[in-house]
């Protein structure tokens, strides 16, 4: 399989944070959306940004900006949707998304999901940690998603579907088993903020 495309997922509405964008926020010197480019990059072949509303805020990052194709801020499957659609006219197969808000992700997240979606038609694989009270927990953000079923995911949206583990669930994706909960640690409240600061 080639490398697949990168997407930051941006398209949230950061409620949690009194609006605006989770990416933009600093931390120890660096916007969050830095962060995570950073530790995107070597792992993919070409990076994309998903994100609502004028693009012209994130002219800095030298990156495409893809909106939602699907109105009405439907989370994190829209976004997903239109990184396919992006990809689709690259001539990629996959991409891998990473959350814009979550910036100590694994440095091996994509050979990681590359390998679990081996033998797979169309690979589809979640992130995913050791929970103690559920056995794992997914993290819906950090997939690997086949262009080829991107049809069948705007459909899916279009018939009212939200939950993103229901839509991997019925082409019946996978996990890839990450050790660290805390490399998964996203920033969606002050308090967060403050504690990744001590993380770093």
């Amino acid at each position: 399989m080639k490398q697949p495309l990168g997407v930051i997922l941006a398209g949230g509405q950061a409620t949690r944070m009194g609006g605006g964008d989770k990416g933009l926020l600093a931390l120890g010197g660096q916007t969050l959306l830095s962060r995570v480019m950073d530790r995107l990059e070597p792992q993919v072949a070409g990076m994309a940004l998903n994100a609502n509303g004028d693009a012209a805020r994130f002219s800095g990052f030298d990156l495409p900006v893809l909106p939602d194709s699907i109105s009405g801020f439907v989370g994190p499957l829209a976004g997903v949707l239109a990184g396919l659609d992006w990809a689709a006219e690259q001539g990629a197969d996959a991409i891998v998304t990473a959350a814009a808000d979550t910036p100590f992700f694994p440095c091996d997240l994509v050979p990681q999901l590359l390998l679990r979606g081996e033998g797979m038609t169309h690979p589809m694989v979640l992130a995913a940690t050791p929970a103690a009270k559920r056995g794992q927990a997914r993290h819906p953000t950090f997939g690997l998603w086949p262009v080829a079923l991107r049809d069948d995911l705007r459909a899916a949206l279009q018939g009212g579907l939200r939950k993103v583990v229901m839509w991997t669930d019925q082409h019946g994706g996978r996990e890839a088993l990450f050790p660290e909960e805390a490399a998964f640690f996203n920033v969606n409240t002050p308090e967060d903020l403050a504690r990744a600061e001590e993380m770093l």
